[in-house]
C-alpha cells in the first residue's frame, strides 16, 4: 500500500500559501484560495493569514464576513495571527465588530492589542485607547507609538508628549523612527508652541547617530518651515539625500506661508530640474507665492501645468488663481476661471472675488455674481459676505439694495438668536420624563 508523504504536503500546501503571498492582486489571491479549497488542498494558517492581508484593503464587509465564517469553519481562529489579521479587517471597515471579535480572540499578543488601540484611535475614542493601553499585560516600542500617534491624531498634542516622555523616561523602550515621526509631526502642526519639544526630539535624533531618512528630514522641514526658522529648514533640506515631492513641497508651502514668494518660486523650479513631480499640494503652495507676490505671468502657468502634469485642479487650486486675478485688477480672467470651474465656488472663492472688485471699485463687475452668491451663500452661516455685498451696493450708492442685504442679514441674527434661546430652553429642562416642558 502506498504510504502518504507528509514533505509531500507541507511542500504543496507552502507552495499555495507562498502563491497567495505574491498574488498581483486580491481577486488573484481569492481566486487562488478558493482552488484551494475545491481541490481539497489542505488550508493552513498562512494561506488564510495571507488572504485575509491581502483582501482587508477592498473594505468589502461581506467578503470579510465569508472569510470570518470559513475561519471559524475550519478551526483556524485560535490561531492568534489569523486571528489578529481577522482583528485588522474588521478595524478598517466595522470597528464594532472589531471590538467584539478582540472580546472572543482565546489568546492576544502584543499585536492584537496595538490592533485596538489603533482602531480607537480611528474612531476618536482616546480614552478607550489608552485604557486599552494601560491593560496591556506585555507593551512593545510599536504599543508606545500607537499610544502616542491615538493622542496625535486626535489632537490631544500635551497627552501625545506627556506618553513620550513616560516613554524615554521608563529607559526599557529606545524610540524609534516611526515614534520619532509621530511626535515631530504634532509639532509641526503646533506651530510654535510645539518648536521647542521638537528641537528636542530633532537634537534625540542626531545624538543617537540616526540617518536624515527622507520620512523624518521631511517633516522636520515641515515643522521648521511653519514654524518661519526657514534657515533650519534649509539646513535639515540639505542634508537629507534622498528627497521626494513631499519634502520639497514642504519647503515650498513653508517660504509661501512666510511671504518669501520668490524663493518659493524658485525650489519649485529647482525641484522640476530635479526630475521630481510635482502633486497637487506643491501647485497649492506655489500658487499661493504667486498669489501673494502678484506673479499673474507665473501663477497663470503654472496653473495651466497643473493639468499638464496629470492632475485634477481643485478648490484650492482655482481660489489662489482668483485671488491672483483679483489682487492684480484683472477680474475678468478671475470671472472667466469661477464660470469654467469644473466644481462650485465655495464661499472663500466668492468673498475674494467680491473683495477685489471692492479694491478696484468695479461695481459692475461685482453686480454680474452678487445674485447667483446670495442664491448660494446664506446670511446665518456666512454673514460676512453679505457684509461685503452690503458695503459694496454702499459704495455704489445702492442704498435700496444695500438695505435690503441688511435686513436679511439681521432676520438672520434674530433667527439665529432665537434658535439658540430655544436650544438654551430645551438643555435647562430637566427631560422628557412624562413632564410638560416649559
Amino acid at each position: 500500500m502506498h504510504k502518504p508523504n507528509p514533505q509531500k504536503f507541507i511542500r504543496s500546501f507552502n507552495t499555495w500559501a507562498l502563491a497567495i503571498k505574491n498574488a498581483s492582486s486580491p481577486r488573484q489571491a481569492l481566486d487562488l484560495y478558493s482552488q484551494m479549497h475545491r481541490q481539497s488542498v489542505p488550508l493552513n494558517s498562512f494561506s488564510i493569514l495571507f488572504t485575509l492581508k491581502s483582501c482587508t484593503p477592498l473594505k468589502n464587509p461581506s467578503l470579510i464576513a465569508h472569510l470570518h465564517c470559513h475561519i471559524l469553519k475550519l478551526g483556524f481562529v485560535s490561531h492568534v495571527y489569523v486571528a489578529t489579521s481577522l482583528l485588522n479587517a474588521y478595524v478598517v471597515y466595522c470597528f464594532d465588530d472589531a471590538c467584539k471579535l478582540f472580546d472572543e480572540i482565546p489568546e492576544r499578543n502584543i499585536v492584537t492589542w496595538n490592533t485596538m488601540i489603533t482602531g480607537y484611535s480611528r474612531s476618536g475614542d482616546v480614552n478607550k485607547a489608552y485604557d486599552l493601553f494601560k491593560a496591556m499585560p506585555l507593551k512593545d516600542v510599536a504599543s508606545w507609538s500607537a499610544m502616542i500617534a491615538a493622542f496625535m491624531n486626535n489632537w490631544k498634542w500635551s497627552c501625545g508628549f506627556g506618553c513620550f516622555r513616560e516613554m524615554v523616561a521608563s529607559g526599557r523602550f529606545k524610540p524609534d523612527e516611526v515614534t520619532v515621526g509621530t511626535v515631530l509631526w504634532g509639532c509641526a502642526h503646533m506651530g510654535s508652541l510645539g518648536l521647542l519639544v521638537g528641537r528636542s526630539v530633532h537634537a534625540f535624533v542626531a545624538k543617537n547617530g540616526w540617518n536624515l531618512t527622507v520620512e523624518i528630514g521631511t517633516i522636520l522641514v515641515d515643522m521648521y518651515a511653519k514654524c518661519g526658522l526657514l534657515k533650519y529648514a534649509c539646513i535639515v533640506f540639505d542634508a537629507i539625500q534622498q528627497r521626494n515631492v513631499t519634502t520639497w513641497t514642504a519647503l515650498i508651502c513653508g517660504y509661501a506661508q512666510h511671504g518669501y514668494s520668490d524663493e518659493a518660486v524658485s525650489f519649485f523650479e529647482a525641484m522640476q530640474d530635479t526630475g521630481v513631480k510635482p502633486n497637487e499640494m506643491t501647485f497649492t503652495g506655489v500658487l499661493n507665492a504667486c498669489a501673494r507676490k502678484g506673479l499673474v505671468v507665473e501663477g497663470r502657468k503654472y496653473f495651466d501645468m497643473i493639468e499638464q502634469y496629470g492632475l485634477e485642479c481643485r478648490i484650492h487650486h482655482y481660489g489662489c488663481i482668483v485671488d491672483l486675478y483679483g489682487k492684480a485688477g484683472s477680474l475678468e480672467e478671475a470671472y472667466q476661471v469661477i464660470r469654467t470651474m469644473k466644481v462650485e465656488p465655495n464661499v472663500v472663492i466668492w468673498s475674494s472675488f467680491l473683495s477685489a472688485c471692492k479694491d478696484h471699485k468695479r461695481f459692475q463687475m461685482a453686480d454680474r455674481v452678487i445674485e447667483q452668491v446670495m442664491e448660494t451663500v446664506k446670511p446665518e452661516s456666512d454673514g460676512g459676505v453679505y457684509s461685503l455685498i452690503s458695503d459694496l451696493y454702499v459704495l455704489n450708492e445702492k442704498w435700496d439694495d444695500a438695505e435690503r442685504v441688511r435686513k436679511l442679514m439681521c432676520c438672520a441674527a434674530y433667527c439665529n438668536e432665537g434658535l439658540q434661546e430655544l436650544l438654551l430652553g430645551f438643555s435647562s429642562t430637566k427631560g422628557f420624563e412624562g413632564k410638560s416642558l416649559k
